[in-house]
């Protein structure tokens, strides 16, 4: 029990999106352009002919990507510099597929991808006698199998919040992450490059929502360097492990894990699936929730401050991780939280409900050969409120060369309300 409450004590340190209710103000910032080439379309199933969220795009031979937003919607922008570019598509239990730029449409493009079905027979389960050695193989081989350098990466961050089905907020950032090696100790270092912001505070009923950590949510994630958080060598015990069918990554098999938390542990702990690829034992995506079965420990989990006349307790905590391979070697490519709050303010007849959705992709990265480090003032700190420090959502050229995520079509509607809004109160 000792074990299990450390790892509950680590939860709470920082891995997760802390929920303040406060209010909020912002500046602002710009950026040169650089030549690049833009593609935009959508990934499809072939078969049925729906999107595919989540799906990363890769220029091959380079570390440069993208990954398609919840509507299957993708944009990628490759320098002028990469001639003859070759797109890598790629999906979980999909065929990957290889794309010449020059034969995809700059507008409206259209990417399909086939479904691969695994037979049992493609992934030895023999080769161990349970689910939970396996796991314990993943992390004993993380050495071997994650990036053994410094790099320095570009990464795009995007936090989000919805009233019910409503858009009312969207932070959106480039930031740099020094990525440290795994089997190193030392922590990340993150900087923000640039940034932008836009709220509509009436619908927030004057109480803004800010998401603590910030990008460090979703680099959290990354559970191979950081596996406190979840996974250590005493806390798999406090889990259950299950094999379920095989699927695919990049046409290679993948052992496929479900885990959930012992009964006998109070919650909260996780539920979850790992997806193992099954040459190197090498993890190549996690998907989980957190048990919110107890709503007062979830709560003291997330909410970091609050109005005394406001209660606040989180019915959603979804997390997702993905990792990408190069040369041998796996490293952390994107990370996702999802979760949802209802807030009840006394005397005030229905609850509010509220979800905010954070993600950090990895777009680009280079290695780090010569140590370059931010400066210790311009580095985020984990506790940071990226909505606090930006603000401005009107310039449509505002990230330049770099990749983002297509945004959502109701977050793009929701902007563009607000800058009718904002444009109407200044006439």
């Amino acid at each position: 029990m000792k074990i299990y409450k450390n790892v509950i004590k680590n939860i709470g340190k920082g891995m997760f999106l802390t929920l303040l209710m406060v209010f909020v103000a912002f500046n602002s910032e710009v950026m040169a352009q650089e030549d690049f080439v833009q593609y935009e379309g959508k990934v499809i199933d072939v078969r049925t002919n729906s999107t595919l969220p989540s799906v990363n795009i890769l220029v091959k031979g380079t570390n440069i990507s993208t990954i398609t937003n919840s509507d299957g919607e993708y944009i990628l922008k490759i320098p002028n510099s990469v001639s003859n570019a070759v797109l890598v598509v790629s999906n979980l239990g999909y065929l990957p597929a290889e794309i010449s730029a020059a034969n995809l449409p700059k507008k409206k493009g259209k990417i399909e991808l086939e479904a691969k079905i695994t037979e049992l027979t493609e992934v030895n389960l023999t080769a161990f006698n349970s689910a939970e050695a396996l796991v314990r193989a993943v992390f004993k081989d993380k050495a071997k199998n994650s990036l053994d350098e410094s790099v320095l990466m570009t990464a795009f961050y995007r936090e989000t919040i919805k009233k019910r089905n409503k858009n009312v907020s969207l932070t959106e950032a480039v930031v740099n992450l020094y990525k440290e090696p795994y089997n190193s100790s030392s922590k990340d270092i993150l900087e923000l490059h640039k940034a932008r912001k836009s709220t509509d505070y009436k619908r927030l009923d004057t109480v803004a929502l800010k998401l603590q950590g910030g990008p460090f949510s979703t680099l959290y994630l990354d559970i191979m360097k950081y596996p406190e958080y979840i996974f250590t060598d005493r806390s798999i015990g406090n889990y259950e492990f299950n094999f379920e069918s095989p699927s695919t990554v990049n046409d290679r098999p993948v052992y496929v894990v479900a885990f959930q938390q012992r009964d006998n542990l109070p919650p909260p702990a996780y539920d979850g699936k790992l997806y193992i690829d099954a040459e190197t034992f090498a993890l190549t995506s996690a998907t989980y929730s957190m048990n919110l079965d107890n709503q007062r420990a979830a709560s003291e989990l997330f909410v970091k401050k609050k109005p005394r006349d406001i209660n606040v307790y989180p019915t959603r905590a979804n997390y997702k991780v993905n990792y990408r391979e190069k040369n041998g070697k796996w490293y952390y490519s994107y990370g996702n939280v999802q979760l949802t709050f209802k807030v009840n303010k006394r005397r005030k007849l229905f609850n509010s409900v509220y979800s905010l959705s954070s993600e950090m992709a990895v777009t680009d990265w280079e290695s780090n050969t010569n140590g370059f480090m931010a400066r210790p003032k311009d580095r985020l700190k984990p506790t940071v409120i990226i909505a606090d420090a930006v603000s401005g959502f009107s310039d449509p050229d505002f990230w330049g060369p770099y990749n983002v995520i297509e945004p959502e079509k109701s977050i793009e509607a929701a902007i563009n309300k607000i800058k009718r809004k904002l444009k109407r109160d200044k006439s």
